[in-house]
């Protein structure tokens, strides 16, 4: 048989909360998964990241006084002490707010552009603050 090369990741968890019974649901059976894959000689790599962009973050920092940033670095820290607690093994864990992912988003959506693929235009849409 053929050995093969996997690339596993879960739903990124918000990086505004702690890690719940439901996350751990899923990184566990992903993580079991993975466990059997390299068991079976292939070559099996389990990859996830914080999600540290978007209004959940914005909100929960403002509604605890501090910058998104530093909710990001504390809420990674817990998240990760979590996923050691319950022997969740990542090949790589990381963030969305990394310089790495700022630079592949970047790279990736110059590459789609100069080929053609985004385009720019005016729509009307509904706003009620």
């Amino acid at each position: 048989m053929t050995k093969r090369r996997i690339l596993v990741t879960s739903a990124l968890p918000y990086a505004n909360g702690e890690i719940h019974l439901g996350h751990l649901l899923e990184y566990i059976q992903t993580d079991i998964w993975v466990r059997f894959q390299k068991m079976q000689g292939n070559e099996c790599h389990y990859v996830c990241a914080d999600d540290a962009h978007g209004t959940p973050i914005m909100l929960k920092a403002d509604e605890m006084g501090i910058d998104p940033e530093e909710l990001i670095a504390g809420v990674s820290e817990r998240h990760q002490a979590d996923f050691k607690d319950f022997n969740v093994n990542f090949s790589q864990f990381h963030s969305t707010h990394s310089e790495e992912n700022r630079h592949y988003s970047e790279l990736i959506y110059s590459r789609l552009k100069d080929s053609g693929f985004i385009k720019t235009r005016v729509i009307s849409q509904a706003y009620d603050p």
